[in-house]
Parts: structure tokens; C-alpha cells; sequence
């Protein structure tokens, strides 16, 4: 998995990303208690984080006595696109077991790098749970082709009734139960939640307001100012 998940294309074949393998099983309740959303870290025989890592290039071109100037917003975008790359030939590969992509990893994106030991320009973007479920995992289904794939130009145009039809089936096949709703302390829980009421509901407030400012402290150029 770990050989399919670095045969990732990358941008420029930098290969700006790293991967941390934590298998020590205090390492891991620890990991586990700073993703608290997902119970099943604690359970796993191994936790694996995806990083985006521009360090590398940097000490790289200080090697080869360069100047260094792929930590703005691009080489932030390179960076994490690599890293998402990466992890998803690594979930291909063990998609057979049920892993799943955790970003909660970023919740607490300060403590989580610290607990790894993730140095300046250096970030974890999520991480991946190894192991076989001890349950069945359930299927999302995802959004009709006609709102994803656009011929010739982006044209959104039937996207109300798209996504009035793709709520339907989704809730045909499973409500979504009060457990499972979002922002339940400021909407309430609704009677019948549909996935895209769900999303909006989600989306009504910012998350990890504090990354940006984590990111420019960890070796990253990428605040209004820079």
C-alpha cells in the first residue's frame, strides 16, 4: 500500500509529501485522543498521516545552493495535492478492508503535528486507519454525473433539481439519523435531514478558523501579506 500510495503522479515530480506510520499503541491513543469524532482510532493496529511537505525541497535547494521560494500559495496547493494524490492510490489499494479518509486530524492541527514531530513546512492534510472493520461499513452514494461532469463549459443550471432528486435517493436508501446531523445546537434536528440540507448546515460556519494562522507560523507564506 505504501509502495502504490508513492507511484502517485505529483506535481513536477517534486513529490512534496510525507508519510507517518504510527503503530506503537500509546502513539496511537494518543493520535486518538485528538480525534475524538472517530472512535475507531484507538482500535486500529496502525494509523497512517498524510502530509504535505515542502521541507524537503527546501533543504534540497539549500543543498544545491538555491534560494528557496515554493512556500507561497502555489507551493501550499502543490503540496497538499500531493498529499491527497498519494493517500488516494494508498486507499485504492486497501479499499478491499474499508479504510476511510480521517481529516479530523486537522481539528487540532497544532497538537496533532506536535505529537508527530512535524517540523516547519510540514503539515498533516488526514490521515487513513489500517486494519479490518469489525462492522460493516456503509456506501454513500455520490452525486449524478450531470452536476459533476460538464461538456465544453461549467454549466450549473440543473443543479436544484439534481440535487432535489439525489436527496430523495439517498434518504430512500437511509434518513440520515439526529446523530448524524450537523450543527444540531443551532438548527435544531430536522425530521427528514437530507444529505444537501446536511452539508449546508455544515458549511453555515467556518472550520479550523485557527489553520491559516498555524500554517503561517509553521513555514508557510501564504497569509494577505505575504
Amino acid at each position: 500500500m505504501l509502495a502504490c500510495a508513492q507511484s502517485a503522479p505529483s506535481k513536477s515530480d517534486f513529490q512534496q509529501y510525507s508519510i507517518v506510520v504510527t503503530e506503537e499503541r500509546e502513539e496511537l491513543l494518543r493520535l486518538a485522543r485528538l480525534c475524538p469524532g472517530n472512535g475507531h482510532v484507538k482500535h486500529c493496529p496502525a494509523f497512517v498521516t498524510f502530509c504535505a511537505d515542502i521541507r524537503r525541497m527546501r533543504r534540497i535547494a539549500e543543498m544545491r545552493g538555491y534560494p528557496f521560494a515554493g512556500d507561497g500559495m502555489d507551493g501550499f496547493f502543490n503540496a497538499a495535492v500531493d498529499a491527497a494524490v498519494a493517500m488516494q492510490c494508498f486507499v485504492a489499494a486497501a479499499e478491499s478492508a474499508g479504510r476511510a479518509p480521517i481529516s479530523e486530524v486537522r481539528n487540532s492541527v497544532a497538537e496533532f503535528s506536535a505529537a508527530l514531530s512535524l517540523p516547519r513546512g510540514v503539515f498533516p492534510v488526514a490521515g487513513v486507519t489500517l486494519g479490518w472493520p469489525a462492522w460493516d461499513g456503509r456506501t454513500s452514494a455520490r452525486l449524478p454525473p450531470e452536476v459533476v461532469v460538464h461538456r465544453e463549459r461549467y454549466d450549473d443550471a440543473c443543479l436544484e433539481e439534481a440535487v432535489d432528486a439525489y436527496d430523495a435517493r439517498r434518504r430512500e436508501a437511509g434518513p440520515i439519523p439526529p446523530e448524524r446531523q450537523n450543527r444540531v445546537d443551532r438548527y435544531g434536528v430536522s425530521e427528514r435531514c437530507t444529505w444537501s440540507e446536511n452539508a449546508a448546515r455544515q458549511l453555515s460556519v467556518a472550520e479550523r478558523p485557527e489553520f491559516l494562522d498555524f500554517l503561517v507560523g509553521h513555514g508557510f507564506a501564504i497569509d494577505s501579506s505575504a
